[in-house]
C-alpha cells in the first residue's frame, strides 16, 4: 500500500527547480487570432496558455450546444493549432487552455483528429467534471451549470507527458498553477508557493490587459510599437512561488509596475482572492522593476482554499429590444419628452415588462458637425415573450418617422426581439464536485478535494490546513498637511481598472507616490465615491485598501443587474467605470500636481 504522504514527498522532491516560463496568447473568446502564432515563435517558452471563458461566453456555448451537442467548445481555438500544433511541438512548448468549455472531452477528440491531418504527434489530455448540469436541478431554464475547478487535474496531466491539456470552467489562474504545481512538485500544503502562481496567473489571464491594454496611462507607452499592437504576458515562475512578469523582446506595449498593477486590480473585491487552489492573499503583494518590461512579484502569502466551489449558472432571462432615437440641435429635453410620451401611448395596449429611457446629452451648442449637435436617447424593452418586445415594438417606432419630433431618425433600424442571458452564481461544497484528468492513455485520475479541515471528508493525501488565517490589519498613512487645492479630473494623477463579476461591478484606483496615496486613502472613501459616480448611489458600495500598491478597489452589488449578458447599462461590463471615475473633477493638493 503507498503512503500518501510519502507519496506527496517523493513528488516534491522530483520537482524541477529551474523557473517556468508560462505565456498567454488569449484573454477571452475572440482575441487577437495571430496571438498563439505570435508567442510561440516570439521568444522562448515552456508553456502556452489561453484562456477563452467568460461569463458571457459560456452563455454563448451553452446556445451552441443545444444546436448541437457535439459542440460547446471555443472553436477558434482549432483553428489556431492548425498552424500552432507544429510550431509548439518544434519548440518543445505545452499548451494549457481553457477552450474546451462545455465539452473538453470533445475539443480533445477533435485535437487529435487535427494533429493525425496535419501530421503532428501529440499527446493530448484533458480535465472534466466541473460541467453539473445534469448532476442536480437548478431551476428553470438554466443552460449551463459549472463549477471552478483548480490546477490540480492540469497538473496531473502535464505530469503524464501531455502536450496538450484542454479543460472545462477552471479558474482562470488554474492555467498557471497547474504547470506550476507539475514542475516544481508543488503539494496542496504550499500556500504561500501556489498563492503567488495565483497572482501571478491573474496577471497573465487577460492578455494584453498586462502589457498596456486598456491601461489608463496609454499615452507614456513608447517604443518602436508603441500601444498599438501590444505583446502578450509572460511569466517566469519561480520554485518559491515568486514571478517576473514581462513579454517577448520587440513586441508593442510594455510591462510596468503600473500595468500590472491595474491587472491585480481587475476583476477582484478585498484582500483575499478566493480559490479552489488557495486563498491568496493580495495585500501581501509586492512589485518591484526588474528592468525595462520586467516586474518582480514577490511576498505573496496563501491560505487554506475555501470549502466550497464557485458555481455558474447561465440561463436565457427573456428577450428585449432596443432603439435609439438621434435629436438633434435645440429643444433636445421637449423633443426627448414628445418621442416618449407617444411611443408609450403606443405600448400600452400590451406594455413591456421593463421599459427603460435613457439620455445622453451627448450634445453641444453651436456644433460645427452634425452628429456633435446631437444627442441619443434610448429605450431598452424587456419581456419574458418575445413578441411583446420584438415587432410590437419595432413597428411603433418606425410609425412615428413622419409624426414625431423634427429630424427625426435612430441609429439603426429597428429589429427583431433577442434574448438575454441571466448570470448566477451558486456555492457547492468542495468534496461534492467529480474533479478528474483523463491523461493521454485514456486513464481517469480522480483528483482529490483538500478542504479545511472539519468542511467534510478529507483525503488521505490531503494536509490538515488548521486555522492560519489571520484578519488583513489595515493601516492608513497620515494625511497629508493642509495645503492650496486645485479643481482638476482625478485621473490627473490617478489610475483606474474596472470589470464585472456577475452582477456586481468592482473600479480598482491607484497612485503611484506615496504622497498622492497619503492622500487618496483618505480622500477616496465610499461616500465620496457616491458623490462622483452617482449611478452608484442607489447600491451597496464597498471599499478595500490595498496600501502595497497604493490602490483603494471598491464593489459595487448590483450595479450590473443579473450580469454582462442582461445588458443591464450602457456599459454591461463596467470596462469604463474606471475611467469615469477618472474623468471627475475634485479639489487635488497642488503639490500633487
Amino acid at each position: 500500500m503507498v503512503n500518501p504522504v510519502e507519496a506527496a514527498e517523493d513528488l516534491r522532491m522530483a520537482g524541477d527547480r529551474s523557473p517556468l516560463r508560462i505565456g498567454n496568447a488569449s484573454g477571452f473568446y475572440g482575441d487577437r487570432f495571430d496571438a498563439l502564432r505570435e508567442m510561440l515563435t516570439g521568444g522562448p517558452l515552456d508553456v502556452l496558455t489561453g484562456d477563452y471563458l467568460a461569463e458571457m461566453t459560456m452563455l454563448i456555448l451553452g446556445r451552441d450546444r443545444l444546436k448541437n451537442p457535439q459542440r460547446g467548445y471555443a472553436k477558434t481555438f482549432l483553428g489556431q493549432l492548425e498552424e500552432g500544433l507544429g510550431l509548439a511541438v518544434d519548440r518543445g512548448v505545452r499548451i494549457v487552455a481553457n477552450a474546451g468549455g462545455l465539452n473538453p472531452a470533445g475539443l480533445a477528440q477533435e485535437i487529435r483528429a487535427l494533429a493525425e491531418r496535419v501530421g503532428v504527434p501529440v499527446r493530448v489530455a484533458h480535465v472534466e467534471g466541473d460541467d453539473l448540469l445534469a448532476e442536480r436541478e437548478w431551476g428553470p431554464g438554466v443552460l449551463t451549470a459549472n463549477a471552478y475547478l483548480g490546477g490540480a487535474g492540469i497538473a496531473a496531466c502535464l505530469r503524464a507527458g501531455a502536450d496538450v491539456v484542454v479543460t472545462g470552467r477552471v479558474t482562470d489562474a488554474a492555467l498557471v498553477t497547474g504547470p506550476a504545481t507539475a514542475h516544481f512538485g508543488w503539494l496542496a500544503e504550499d500556500l504561500d508557493r501556489l498563492a503567488g502562481a495565483v497572482v501571478a496567473g491573474h496577471v497573465l489571464e487577460c492578455g494584453a490587459q498586462a502589457t498596456g491594454g486598456n491601461y489608463s496611462f496609454f499615452r507614456e507607452i513608447s517604443g518602436p510599437q508603441g500601444i498599438h499592437h501590444p505583446g502578450f504576458p509572460i511569466a517566469e515562475i519561480h520554485a518559491d512561488g515568486s514571478a517576473v512578469i514581462t513579454k517577448h523582446p520587440g513586441t508593442g506595449g510594455a510591462v510596468t509596475v503600473g500595468t500590472v498593477t491595474a491587472q491585480l486590480l481587475y476583476e477582484t473585491a478585498g484582500p483575499r482572492y478566493l480559490g479552489p487552489d488557495v486563498t491568496a492573499r493580495l495585500d501581501t503583494v509586492r512589485l518591484t522593476d526588474d528592468g525595462p518590461d520586467r516586474v518582480r512579484i514577490d511576498g505573496v502569502r496563501g491560505e487554506a482554499p475555501p470549502p466550497f466551489l464557485k458555481t455558474g449558472l447561465t440561463r436565457v432571462g427573456g428577450w428585449r429590444n432596443e432603439i435609439v432615437f438621434v435629436l438633434t440641435g435645440l429643444d433636445i429635453e421637449v423633443k426627448a419628452g414628445l418621442v416618449r410620451e407617444q411611443l408609450e401611448a403606443a405600448l400600452a395596449r400590451r406594455r413591456p415588462a421593463e421599459v427603460r429611457w435613457t439620455l445622453a446629452r451627448t450634445d453641444r451648442a453651436d456644433a460645427d458637425v452634425q452628429e456633435e449637435a446631437s444627442a441619443l436617447l434610448r429605450l431598452v424593452v424587456r419581456d419574458p415573450d418575445p413578441e411583446v418586445v420584438g415587432r410590437a415594438v419595432s413597428s411603433a417606432a418606425i410609425q412615428l418617422a413622419l409624426a414625431s419630433y423634427p429630424g427625426f431618425h435612430v441609429t439603426a433600424p429597428p429589429g427583431k426581439s433577442m434574448p438575454y442571458g441571466v448570470f448566477e452564481a451558486a456555492y457547492i461544497d468542495a468534496y461534492a464536485v467529480r474533479h478528474v484528468a483523463v491523461l493521454p492513455d485514456a486513464t481517469r485520475v480522480r483528483i482529490p478535494a483538500c478542504v479545511p479541515d472539519g468542511h467534510g471528508p478529507q483525503d488521505p493525501a490531503c494536509p490538515v490546513f488548521g486555522d492560519g488565517t489571520s484578519d488583513p490589519v489595515v493601516t492608513l498613512p497620515p494625511p497629508l498637511p493642509p495645503g492650496p487645492t486645485r479643481r482638476v479630473p482625478l485621473g490627473t494623477i490617478a489610475g483606474a481598472r474596472s470589470g464585472d463579476k456577475g452582477g456586481s461591478a468592482n473600479v480598482g484606483v491607484w497612485v503611484r507616490t506615496d504622497e498622492a496615496w497619503r492622500w487618496l486613502a483618505h480622500e477616496l472613501t465610499v461616500d465620496r465615491l457616491r458623490e462622483l459616480l452617482p449611478e452608484t448611489a442607489r447600491f451597496t458600495v464597498e471599499r478595500h485598501v490595498l496600501p502595497n500598491l497604493r490602490a483603494l478597489n471598491f464593489t459595487v452589488d448590483g450595479l450590473l443587474g443579473d450580469g454582462v449578458a442582461s445588458q443591464a447599462r450602457f456599459d454591461p461590463q463596467a470596462k469604463a467605470l474606471g475611467e469615469w471615475l477618472r474623468s471627475r473633477h475634485l479639489e487635488i493638493p497642488e503639490v500633487l500636481l
